[in-house]
């Protein structure tokens, strides 16, 4: 049988002029110089990157002035182990300084919240107010080592929590506000934080949310900490006669300081403890590096996302998602990062394209949900902002289906580079993504991020083009995770990600390389379905679904069925429509026909609501544990729990 060859259409190239003054294109011109050498496109540019991996590292440190010392060599050493390898290991570098140095002028952090409240703050003002931070955060006793944490919504305060934090070489974790107590106990509670952040609610979706009980409750339940700073945004008087809790802007006023210092870092101290979803059990604890983040995100933001002095960068992101430590890292370039918290829908559907084009933003980042939503309600944004100085649209978070490109360049901009990323909170990064040196393409990741070695891998580890398997890279790189927190032995860190391939980071996605060398991503290996044997990629029959107009959103897993699996597909449908039996097959039809016959499920159940993750992602694993009967470890780590119970009662999964 003859091998398919994929290969998608072109929907926007980059002029000469737009690859010539980016970032990265100056950086291919100084590799050339540097080693005699003749690099012209992005695949040539990364094929040097990782057969030249301390050279391509060291020259990433130069190409952005890194303030630190690079030791001696071996820049890495072991040159490829995984884990082990460590990154400048005799060097020094300190996160926070490389935000804060220089002498730059205007706006370092921008923030609106749903509630029209606008603020900003300059790079002078940012450093005032971290070395305040930093100042009493040593004053309370917190070290090298000592977490701190913070239970925020996405506001400039926590931001300067963790440059304060990381400057004193303290490590850093976030949870976001719309977290219960049990949530975030299943994580702070493991860490066991000095110092928490945090304040006395938020808005979302035009309401005004208290978490004050909620703050109290983690707080009784977490005697580790020391301090606790309330960061009022809601203006609710709390008590602070509690000798734990202080006022923000107390210590802010109390505490002011014109001096700042850095602690110097091994490049291998940890920076972050970031958590896995936590929909198999507790959440797994998994602590990044100092150096191995700031490396990793210059790559990615100063020359995959074309980060630069005075660039506008904004990712549409809550704190307990990975894509705001991405965002931060904005600071690195002394890009102005942009802070939206609340809905992305109210008002109205528009409101963060309002957002993007009244601060002149350059980046804009989002969720591939985000898209798909404005798609299904048909909203045009092309005919109503300008959105004149944003050059590249992010996605991330799931994959971004074929007609989700056409409706960004039919509805959206059409002059714009669409950058799909793929990465994930286990690499605070991305394995794959945009760049703007390539064309986009329907429907397709450009390619892989540099200094990444990226492979599509068949069950005997044969590397794969045209064909599905698993996603993997083959060599070390900068973020892998140091270590998870109380680990014994790194026997969760190994089954995470070494247990199918010697040496090789196995990360659990069912990914097809294209002919052009892009990236096409069908989901979840756990999540993949299985009937007679024939692995299908749930985001396969996603993508048919959502293109059915009385469709909002579906959920798709395997059912164990008479000695076989089969397909079951959730629809939640949209107000006004109800699954008939002509729906029923229109759905089937659009299935079989988009996909093929081997894809079209055996049931079609109606829902009211998709379980889905904090950060937005669907829960199918939940699912799938529920119609089996089998427990749910950790019900908290879901948005929307609630929803689950009319899974478990569905009568027709018994037929």
């Amino acid at each position: 049988m003859k091998k398919e060859i994929f290969s998608n259409p072109v929907l926007w190239s980059p002029s000469g002029e737009r690859v010539r003054s980016s970032q990265m294109y100056k950086f291919l011109k100084i590799i050339n110089e540097k080693n005699n050498i003749n690099i012209e496109n992005f695949t040539d540019l990364h094929t040097w990157s990782i057969e030249n991996k301390s050279n391509f590292w060291s020259s990433i440190w130069d190409f952005f002035g890194v303030i630190g010392s690079k030791g001696m060599e071996p820049y890495v050493d072991p040159i490829n182990q995984m884990p082990g390898s460590k990154f400048f290991p005799n060097g020094k570098v300190n996160y926070a300084q490389n935000m804060l140095s220089g002498d730059v002028t205007g706006s370092a952090i921008v923030f609106k919240s749903e509630n029209k409240i606008r603020k900003e703050v300059s790079w002078k003002e940012l450093k005032v107010q971290v070395a305040a931070l930093a100042n009493f955060l040593k004053i309370l006793g917190v070290t090298k080592g000592d977490r701190v944490a913070a239970y925020m919504p996405n506001m400039i305060e926590t931001v300067i929590m963790m440059l304060a934090t990381s400057s004193i070489g303290a490590i850093f974790s976030s949870a976001s506000p719309d977290f219960g107590v049990e949530g975030v106990l299943d994580r702070f509670g493991q860490i066991e934080p000095k110092v928490l952040l945090t304040t006395d609610g938020y808005w979302y979706n035009g309401k005004e949310i208290n978490i004050t009980n909620k703050v109290l409750n983690v707080v009784k339940a977490l005697p580790s900490l020391q301090k606790v700073m309330i960061a009022p945004l809601l203006g609710i008087k709390i008590d602070y006669n509690n000798e734990k809790f202080i006022n923000y802007n107390d210590i802010q006023n109390q505490y002011k300081t014109n001096e700042i210092l850095f602690e110097p870092l091994a490049l291998s101290d940890p920076l972050y403890i970031m958590f896995s979803s936590g929909t198999t059990g507790k959440p797994k604890c998994i602590v990044h590096s100092n150096g191995g983040i700031l490396l990793k995100h210059l790559v990615e933001m100063g020359l995959h996302s074309n980060a630069k002095k005075e660039s506008r960068v904004f990712y549409f992101t809550t704190c307990g998602w990975m894509m705001w430590n991405w965002l931060v890292s904005g600071l690195l370039l002394k890009s102005t990062i942009y802070l939206y918290d609340g809905s992305p829908f109210y008002p109205n559907p528009e409101v963060l394209w309002n957002f993007v084009d009244s601060e002149k933003i350059n980046y804009m980042g989002v969720s591939a949900k985000y898209i798909d939503a404005l798609s299904k309600e048909n909203i045009n944004v092309i005919d109503k902002y300008e959105l004149k100085n944003l050059e590249i649209i992010g996605s991330t978070g799931s994959p971004l289906i074929h007609e989700s490109f056409d409706y960004i360049y039919n509805s959206i901009k059409k002059d714009v580079s669409v950058a799909s990323l793929s990465g994930g909170t286990d690499i605070v990064g991305c394995f794959i993504g945009g760049n703007p040196m390539s064309v986009v393409r329907r429907g397709e990741i450009q390619g892989p991020i540099l200094g990444m070695d990226v492979h599509v891998y068949d069950e005997n580890a044969n590397s794969l083009k045209n064909e599905k398997g698993e996603l993997v890279c083959i060599k070390s790189f900068p973020s892998m995770p140091l270590y998870f927190w109380n680990d014994n032995n790194n026997e969760k860190y190994h089954d995470a990600y070494f247990n199918k391939y010697t040496n090789v980071w196995c990360h659990g996605d069912y990914i097809l390389k294209t002919e052009n060398n892009g990236f096409i991503i069908f989901g979840r290996s756990d999540a993949t379905l299985n009937p007679g044997g024939v692995r299908i990629g749930t985001a396969e029959i996603y993508r048919q679904v959502e293109q059915i107009e009385e469709v909002m959103e579906g959920l798709v897993v395997g059912q164990i069925w008479k000695g076989d699996t089969r397909v079951v597909l959730f629809v939640r449908l949209n107000e006004n429509s109800t699954l008939t039996k002509e729906l029923v097959g229109k759905i089937k039809n659009k299935i079989k026909t988009g996909a093929s016959p081997k894809h079209v499920p055996a049931k079609i159940i109606s829902v009211h609501d998709i379980p889905r993750t904090k950060s937005g992602k669907i829960a199918e694993l939940a699912v799938r544990d529920l119609i089996h009967n089998k427990a749910i470890n950790n019900i908290t780590a879901l948005a929307n729990p609630e929803c689950l119970e009319e899974y478990k009662n569905i009568k027709e999964l018994d037929a």
